[in-house]
């Protein structure tokens, strides 16, 4: 997810009572590199795979043994996987993880080719009745894209619906304000996905966690007692700034260890964004776009 214009931070919005979360004050580097090692040792709900090596990028077709290396570095740290497409290799991401025990959140990813979309959502299918789906994500982010009208999207969903087993809950991704835009694809949800990013709303990072939770709080205001997760969070490391957000190792890592205890703390499921950094990304996003993983592109963790 990247900058969308009509959203911008206000500190208005922020309630001034407890927003920080942990106090880093005392804290030196070193401290805080400890502290996200035994978040991270201490394991989270769930992590956005990233697929791509350096070099790679959306398109290429991608081998069960890259994907397997991969699982194989996250495995100890997390109980779900996000993956983003059912095509080019993307398929193995859930397979492999059921491998390992890991509980999966499987998206097919539309946009304006019909010809992808049909494949995706075909092998979207395929997968849960297969039985390697346990959530099935119809399209992520199409609606601020405008890649499809909400008409074609919400036929794609009454098409995976009625498919895929009854047991599994489909959704929809996207930012946590379109749920309270859309109120017919918010309907068409078994469950609400919501991505929330203080940092492309130009957040500084000491009201970042108050505003995550307000994020949530309103996609689960829209959902109306639906399960709420929040499919995508997470701060650069580098790459420079936006509006009051700074992109630094230190504040990657503080909101890293805020998300998470948030999120252990309150029950919260969240994907965490995300696992690698992928250096295919620096584009629209700008230079921060190749920063956002837990691990390097070399996959060595950065704490």
């Amino acid at each position: 997810m990247s900058y969308r214009k009509e959203r911008n931070f206000s500190l208005k919005e922020v309630e001034h009572t407890t927003y920080a979360g942990v106090n880093f004050t005392k804290l030196s580097v070193e401290s805080l590199e400890e502290l996200c090692k035994n978040t991270l040792e201490d394991g989270m709900h769930g992590l956005c795979f990233s697929l791509y090596e350096d070099g790679q990028k959306p398109g290429d077709t991608i081998t069960e043994e890259q994907v397997r290396k991969r699982i194989e570095i996250i495995k100890p740290y997390t109980k779900w996987i996000r993956s983003f497409s059912c095509t080019d290799g993307n398929e193995f991401i859930p397979r492999i993880a059921k491998e390992y025990g890991i509980k999966t959140l499987v998206g097919a990813w539309l946009g304006d080719d019909s010809e992808i979309n049909k494949k995706e959502i075909s092998g979207l299918i395929k997968l849960a009745k297969e039985g390697f789906v346990d959530i099935a994500a119809v399209g992520n982010e199409v609606m601020y894209r405008k890649d499809l009208t909400e008409d074609e999207l919400l036929d794609f969903m009454a098409e995976v619906k009625e498919a895929i087993p009854t047991t599994i809950p489909i959704g929809y991704v996207d930012a946590y304000y379109e749920f309270s835009d859309r109120p017919r694809i918010t309907e068409a949800c078994d469950i609400i996905l919501a991505n929330c990013y203080p940092y492309w709303e130009g957040c500084p990072l000491e009201y970042s966690l108050q505003h995550m939770k307000q994020m949530y709080y309103q996609a689960a205001q829209a959902g109306n007692g639906k399960r709420v997760i929040i499919t995508e969070t997470g701060w650069p490391s580098e790459g420079g700034e936006f509006k009051g957000s700074f992109a630094s190792k230190e504040n990657y890592m503080k909101y890293f260890i805020n998300a998470q205890a948030w999120s252990a703390k309150d029950n919260i499921e969240m994907f965490y964004f995300s696992s690698f950094d992928e250096s295919w990304k620096v584009g629209a996003e700008g230079d921060v776009g190749a920063y956002w993983g837990l691990w390097d592109k070399n996959e060595n963790l950065k704490f």
